[in-house]
Order: structure tokens, then C-alpha cells, then sequence
């Protein structure tokens, strides 16, 4: 497995974010993890306070030498993939998702494709789309981390991506509302191995400082 697209792409990226960011006056940054099972690449902006501001993250699958995005589809309640065939492509779906950033959308980066799209993404000629579903392994059940007279419930469960051995953390708040209408907001957090002794260490060191849910 050769990570010298990864490399070349990797290069070629940091001088396209200027040029990006700079046509909007704001300082685009990347930091490259070659470490994991599937190497990334993170994209943010440095705030006034110095803290940083991720807008978009790039992933490497050095078997197949190809680049993708995931994205979290909340009608479906599933996570996707766009393969990204080229440098061009790349360019484009990290200058999208730095549109989306300006434009104050919270939403994970996610292409839209039409059948005219579908076979210049198409990266093994066989003509199906490169936007699939990514299977993951739940390890847990949904535990309920916290519940309010039957109104309000939020549970977590926590899972593996099968392809890419990483760790998705899903959260679920239901709210009953006057009308007793049931209101569903999911959202998942993907990690690999390396950020989750950060993520806890980080967060058990601030327990104390935390306040209880109202």
C-alpha cells in the first residue's frame, strides 16, 4: 500500500487553500495525519483567540488509492461517501465545503450527484455511483445518558466502521412536544483510535467543570 498519491495530493492541496482562502481574505490551514489506518486531511481557519476552525477533512484508503469525504445524511440516519477521482475533484469538494463554512452551514460536506455526474466519479468504470452507505458495527446498544418526565431523552451508542476500523459515537435527542409530537435529532461523531485517549483524557480532566442538564 503506497501512500505517494496521498503525498503528491497532500503537496498539491496546501497551495490550492491559499489561493482559496485568500480570494476571501481569511487564513486557511491543513494539518496532514499519516498515521491512521486511513490518512486525513484536516482543514480549518485560525479564529481571533487563536483557536482553529475545522471546516472540512479529507481521507486517504491506501488500498484502493483513492480519495473520499464522509458525510451523515440525517433523513436516512446513515453515513456516506463520496470517492474523489481526482486532484480536480478534490480541489473542488474542499472549495464547496469552504463555501459551506462561510455561509455559516453546520452540515458535514456532502455531494449532490445527477446521472450526468455519476460516471465522471464512477472510480472503477463498473457505472455504479461512488456514493455508497458505510457499514458500521454497533458495539452497544442506546444508553441513555439522560431523561426529563418522559419529554426529553438523550441516548448514545457507540460503534466501528467496518472499513476503516474507526469509532462512531451516535447521539439521539428525542423531545415530546405539547402537541405530543415526537421530534428526532441524530448526529455521529467519527474518531479514530488516536483521538479517543485525547477525547477522553480531555474531558475527564473537566468533569468538575462541567454543569448538570436543565
Amino acid at each position: 500500500m503506497s501512500l505517494e498519491w496521498f503525498d503528491r495530493v497532500s503537496g498539491e492541496l496546501q497551495d490550492h487553500l491559499k489561493s482559496i482562502c485568500e480570494k476571501y481574505d481569511r487564513n486557511g490551514s491543513m494539518i496532514v495525519e499519516r498515521g491512521s489506518k486511513h490518512p486525513r486531511i484536516e482543514f480549518y481557519t485560525e479564529l481571533d483567540d487563536n483557536e482553529r476552525d475545522y471546516f472540512s477533512t479529507l481521507f486517504f484508503d491506501p488500498h484502493n488509492e483513492e480519495f473520499y469525504m464522509e458525510s451523515f445524511d440525517p433523513d436516512l440516519g446513515q453515513i456516506s461517501k463520496v470517492i474523489l477521482s481526482d486532484i480536480e475533484d478534490i480541489v473542488d469538494a474542499v472549495h464547496e465545503s469552504f463555501h459551506d463554512y462561510l455561509e455559516g452551514d453546520d452540515t458535514d460536506y456532502e455531494f449532490e450527484l445527477d446521472d450526468e455526474d455519476d460516471e465522471s466519479y464512477d472510480s472503477d468504470g463498473d457505472g455504479d455511483s461512488a456514493i455508497y452507505e458505510i457499514d458500521v458495527d454497533w458495539e452497544t446498544p442506546e444508553v441513555t445518558a439522560y431523561i426529563q418526565d418522559n419529554e426529553v431523552e438523550v441516548t448514545y451508542q457507540f460503534g466501528i466502521v467496518q472499513e476503516t476500523g474507526d469509532g462512531v459515537l451516535k447521539r439521539i435527542n428525542r423531545i415530546r412536544t405539547a402537541d405530543d409530537d415526537l421530534l428526532k435529532d441524530e448526529t455521529n461523531f467519527i474518531f479514530s483510535k488516536e483521538e479517543a485517549s485525547t477525547i477522553i483524557a480531555m474531558i475527564a480532566s473537566h468533569m468538575d467543570s462541567l454543569s448538570e442538564m436543565d
